[in-house]
């Protein structure tokens, strides 16, 4: 079953693009998937949105450190960038992964641009959401798709309160 971000947010999907039920993706561990059918070609490029809380102090780098960790049981990844952005009281790390594995039995070689996000528990500091947004397309693909991405990142906001 899909899982649930631990912070409500706001976004827009950039036109092309259409939601799909993270279950039906195999993708339980995510709490929402986009498609880009135009893109189809072996692989349709996509996006993911995962997050959970975290009661530990570890900084974004380990973090994105665990999801190379967990890319590279049964896929070989390589980080072809990293970047971290944003203030000490919003923290932004971006990441540029290289995936080698097999798909449908098939080679295949895909990139994923990943962006982690935290946000501190305003009521209690040694809590924090820590918030994956990603991008997986096939390097082919990935001009027709990467701006799309940037525009799908820069529309995420916290949800207004009063909307809830």
């Amino acid at each position: 079953m899909a899982t649930t971000l631990p912070v409500k947010i706001e976004f827009s999907l950039p036109e092309g693009w259409q939601p799909a039920s993270p279950d039906e993706m195999g993708a339980p561990e995510v709490a929402f998937v986009a498609l880009h059918p135009e893109s189809r070609d072996g692989f349709t490029a996509n996006i993911t949105i995962a997050g959970k809380m975290r009661n530990d102090l570890a900084d974004l780098v380990t973090l994105a450190d665990e999801s190379v960790q967990r890319l590279s049981q049964g896929t070989t990844v390589r980080v072809a960038k990293r970047h971290q952005v944003g203030t000490p009281e919003a923290p932004v790390l971006t990441q540029t992964l290289r995936l080698s594995g097999r798909l449908r039995g098939l080679p295949v070689e895909l990139v994923q641009s990943q962006v982690y996000v935290t946000m501190q528990d305003v009521h209690d500091p040694a809590k924090r959401a820590v918030l994956e947004f990603t991008l997986t397309s096939k390097l082919s693909q990935l001009d027709a798709v990467q701006e799309d991405f940037k525009e799908f990142v820069r529309s995420i906001r916290p949800a207004d309160p009063a909307a809830a």
